[in-house]
């Protein structure tokens, strides 16, 4: 039997539960991205029907064309915290003495998240 299977087996569910919210980060991002250039082909075949053209300067906010790419950015560096904290968390169920917790990591990319969305979110509002 394992040591501190429970624990162990804890932390890796922990760890797949990180990686799948990376993932869908990504997903969306990827999917942000690939809308983004739809409405820039809908917008040049739009010019030649100029009656009916597609507003589209709603959509062009002030992050412009990077929202997918920062949030794909954003789901990469989730992925890369999640295997450094599994590594960390893993060495501190085995070690015998307690150790701190830290978790400055996991808030920064919280944060810069939270901004990210907050970001985008607002450039519907405002414009």
């Amino acid at each position: 039997m394992i040591r501190n299977f429970t624990e162990h087996s804890a932390n890796e569910r922990t760890f797949l539960a990180w990686i799948r919210t990376g993932i869908a980060v990504i997903a969306f991002g990827f999917v942000v991205e690939k809308f983004n250039l739809f409405i820039l082909a809908l917008t040049g075949t739009a010019v030649a029907n100029v009656g009916r053209a597609v507003r589209t300067d709603r959509l062009a906010g002030p992050l412009g064309c990077y929202e997918g790419v920062a949030l794909m950015l954003v789901g990469i560096a989730l992925i890369a915290v999640a295997g450094v904290r599994f590594v960390r968390t893993t060495r501190m169920i085995d070690a015998s003495e307690p150790q701190g917790v830290g978790v400055r990591g996991e808030v920064t990319i919280t944060i810069v998240l939270v901004l990210l969305v907050a970001l985008y979110c607002l450039s519907f509002v405002v414009q």
